[in-house]
């Protein structure tokens, strides 16, 4: 994924790089070069003034000689009109020259001092010639010549002037030298980089030339793929354009819709599979997805293809952009459904005979349940009243009663109060399957306490009529708050704790552990737990039956209905109960009831 980034994120920026590259071998080189040679160019500027100021400075000290010689001439008697002549044109010529060489030295501070010191004894100089071509004494001429070589003397200044200049040239020279080398050094590199920088872009050409290649070829690949992939897919699938011609189509949709001469090229979708799309309805939605946008979802249109069976299609379609077309193309998927749609026919009569069996069994449960409850209620009456007889026969006889009918006696009142219990247990069952449950908050720990405290009373009163009673540890853990039947749940909680109290009675101490768990979905996992004699797994199976007993009555008192309505008022509440032992070694029983979510306390159940 990070290399087909990289790819990506490469190829957007190319051309770009390439425009970037072409700067730098093109502009850069042009501008160092230009750069290099002007500065090349200024270096050789300041060559040609430096030599300009040295050539009005020669020309500048050789008007002064002349003015001198000039001078000197008149001021020996000479009166040649000609010398007078070219003494005033030297004269004239003095100052431009003089002006021209400020000018010219304007951007040398220290040349410009001297050249006012210069200016100040030329002028001096320029007066003593006028002095001495006016006509002197001897004596006056000896001191304006020691004062024209001797005090106004300009040849030092010259020749500092000059040096200056030289100095200046010397250096201007080697810095113009130094521009021309390094121009050449420049030309010379910039060649390099160009030829450097050239490679470079070819390189990168031939690598975007050999990644469009691969790519083109990558893309022929996928496309193989992708239509090898279209072919194989069992869906049938077509491909439409907007007047609903038949661009493209897989092999499963040729088997599906093809004519009997096997012809699988079509130029309209509704002259395949002998008008099975030639439904208006069909077309209008096409037409809607193609111009508006709008995605067809399971659409189911029953249809008779080119094999002369009806069937049920689902049909899924959408529009989509081609990159070798301008327009769009409805892409669209054909689902035989045909079979589904008749498993659901058939599971929905399946249905209907399934509630119809419900309502029947409900209904014979029901009768079930009405029989044992009036069964139940209509023997109360002969058990009381073959008990009130036996009790009355045995104060009749008193003392003269034998053994044997004292026997007989007793084996008749403990069966009638047999009887009579099992009769309760029975109608207790059938309650709990009739009654209507009323869902409401139950404190399963308030609960399961009040049952501790009933059944501890119990104990407390067989020990008080000569029955021995054996010690209890009672480990009950922290317990939740639940929606359910708060009679129903006592009546649970009742049963698995007083057979944990029963079957725990030969143990000294008994212990009974009660525990809750939630679990992942949110249902709830209690446990009873005791060290009684417990019983073997094989009869697991018959343990909340009705009338389903694992010990001897004689051993074990019960009736053994308890543990059945146990299941029973777990069942109704959605959840599941079980139980695990080990012979001698006590017994757990379980039941889980499910999330609150599940329960509904606004309903009532039957």
């Amino acid at each position: 994924m990070r290399q087909d980034s990289l790819t990506i994120t490469y190829v957007r920026w190319r051309l770009p790089l390439l425009v970037s590259a072409l700067v730098l071998i093109l502009l850069v080189p042009y501008l160092l070069i230009r750069q290099w040679t002007e500065n090349s160019q200024e270096a050789d500027r300041w060559v040609r003034h430096t030599q300009q100021v040295e050539s009005s400075t020669h020309s500048l000290e050789a008007m002064i000689r002349e003015l001198d010689s000039i001078g000197l001439a008149l001021g020996s008697g000479s009166s040649n009109p000609r010398l007078r002549q070219r003494l005033e044109e030297t004269l004239a010529r003095i100052d431009p020259q003089l002006r021209q060489l400020t000018e010219l030295s304007r951007d040398n501070p220290g040349q410009q001092i001297l050249i006012g010191r210069l200016q100040t004894l030329i002028e001096r100089r320029i007066d003593v010639a006028r002095r001495l071509s006016m006509g002197v004494t001897p004596a006056e001429r000896l001191d304006l010549i020691d004062e024209l070589y001797g005090k106004y003397q300009v040849r030092d200044l010259f020749t500092n002037f000059m040096a200056n200049e030289r100095s200046l040239l010397a250096e201007r020279s080697a810095y113009a030298d130094r521009q021309r080398e390094r121009v050449r050094w420049l030309g010379l590199a910039a060649l390099m980089a160009q030829l450097t920088l050239m490679g470079v872009v070819i390189y990168l050409l031939y690598r975007m030339e050999q990644r469009r290649a691969d790519s083109e070829g990558e893309v022929r690949q996928a496309s193989a793929r992708a239509l090898a992939v279209v072919q194989t897919v069992r869906e049938p699938i077509v491909l439409l354009d907007r007047e609903l011609r038949v661009l493209m189509h897989n092999t499963a949709f040729a088997e599906l819709y093809a004519d009997e001469d096997g012809d699988e090229h079509y130029e309209r979708l509704d002259e395949i599979g002998h008008g099975a799309w030639r439904d208006p309805v069909i077309r209008q939605r096409l037409s809607e997805v193609l111009a508006r946008g709008r995605e067809l979802w399971d659409f189911e249109h029953v249809q008779r293809t080119a094999d002369g069976v009806s069937r049920t299609m689902l049909l899924n379609a959408r529009r989509m952009q081609l990159p070798d077309r301008d327009d769009d193309v409805a892409l669209m998927t054909v689902s035989d459904i045909s079979a589904q749609k008749a498993a659901q026919h058939r599971i929905g009569e399946l249905n209907r005979q399934l509630e119809g069996k419900i309502e029947q069994v409900t209904e014979v449960n029901r009768e079930l349940e009405a029989f044992s409850y009036s069964v139940s209620h209509d023997l109360r009456a002969p058990l009381r009243h073959v008990a009130g007889f036996a009790d009355k026969l045995s104060r009749h006889l008193g003392d003269g009663i034998d053994e044997k009918g004292t026997h007989y006696l007793e084996v008749i009142g403990s069966s009638a109060r047999r009887m009579s219990t099992l009769i309760d247990d029975l109608l207790v069952y059938s309650r709990l399957g009739r009654n209507a449950m009323k869902l409401q908050a139950v404190d399963m720990q308030s609960l399961v306490h009040e049952t501790r405290a009933m059944l501890d009373a119990n104990r407390q009163a067989d020990a008080a009529e000569g029955v021995a009673a054996h010690r209890i540890d009672w480990r009950i853990a922290p317990l939740p708050v639940l929606v359910a039947d708060e009679n129903m749940m006592r009546q649970v909680w009742l049963n698995l704790l007083g057979n944990a109290v029963k079957y725990s009675a030969r143990r000294e101490p008994a212990v009974i552990e009660v525990a809750c768990e939630v679990q992942e979905d949110g249902g709830h996992h209690f446990s009873v737990r005791d060290n009684g004699v417990g019983f073997d797994m094989e009869y697991a199976g018959k343990l909340f039956g009705v009338f389903q007993r694992l010990h001897k009555a004689s051993d074990y008192p019960g009736t053994g209905i308890g543990l059945a309505s146990v299941r029973r008022v777990v069942t109704r509440l959605g959840g599941k109960v079980w139980a695990e032992s080990v012979p001698d070694q006590g017994s757990t029983f379980h039941f889980v009831l499910p999330p609150q979510d599940n329960i509904s306390t606004g309903e009532t159940f039957k």
